[in-house]
């Protein structure tokens, strides 16, 4: 198997798990020092949101990086007044289904046929770019590079609705497989169910940045 590696990295982190209504909260420390968190429906069983912590020396300031989720736009102090990231530019959110990876550039004008969507394979990658020279986005999937996927052109769906491009990419059996062999192994993990939770929030940062 592909994901060998991801694999051995979830099982050998140190795992914390909670519950609140419907969803589960993961959260990994890793050998290597790097912290991911993760929610999941406890109605679905799907991923809704996956984020890793990013340290700042400079600024002494812990960051998180959305993998997975919805965009949350940040906001900065500036002469005590406080700003909040433009709404009307383009960006990018992921969701994954049952069935699919999908992903969603919001402020995006531009008809249908504006649109060109490439894969490089080796990098694991997907290109947006318009005809109009206006929106050019090279996406990564982290997912792909975990079970060592190549995805392919041909199996990518596109529609565009209310300013927003839609694109999906059927879930290889790879994949699905590797997202069974995880939740497999968090059903080891011992979780805490709370009706109100009290202690640290796992996402900080997220909203606040």
């Amino acid at each position: 198997m592909s994901y060998v590696a991801w694999l051995a990295k979830i099982r050998s982190a140190d795992k914390s798990s909670v519950i609140q209504g419907t969803v589960r909260k993961v959260h990994y420390n890793f050998t290597d020092g790097t912290e991911m968190v993760e929610e999941y429906s406890t109605e679905t069983g799907m991923v809704l949101r996956r984020a890793w912590k990013l340290r700042s020396d400079l600024i002494r300031k812990d960051n998180w990086e959305i993998e997975l989720g919805e965009h949350i736009p940040k906001q900065f102090q500036s002469n005590e007044m406080l700003l909040s990231e433009a709404t009307t530019e383009p960006f990018l959110s992921k969701r994954i289904t049952r069935n699919a990876i999908e992903w969603r550039i919001r402020n995006l004008p531009y008809p249908l046929n504006t649109y060109t969507i490439t894969c490089d394979g080796a990098a694991h990658m997907v290109t947006v770019r318009t005809s109009n020279k206006k929106y050019f986005k090279k996406i990564v999937v982290p997912e792909f590079q975990r079970c060592n996927f190549e995805p392919k052109v041909e199996d990518l769906m596109l529609r565009h609705q209310n300013q927003t491009l839609i694109i999906s990419y059927k879930k290889p059996p790879i994949l699905i497989e590797m997202e069974k062999a995880v939740l497999l192994e968090l059903q080891n993990v011992e979780t805490v169910e709370y009706d109100d939770i009290k202690c640290e929030d796992l996402l900080k940062g997220l909203i606040s940045q």
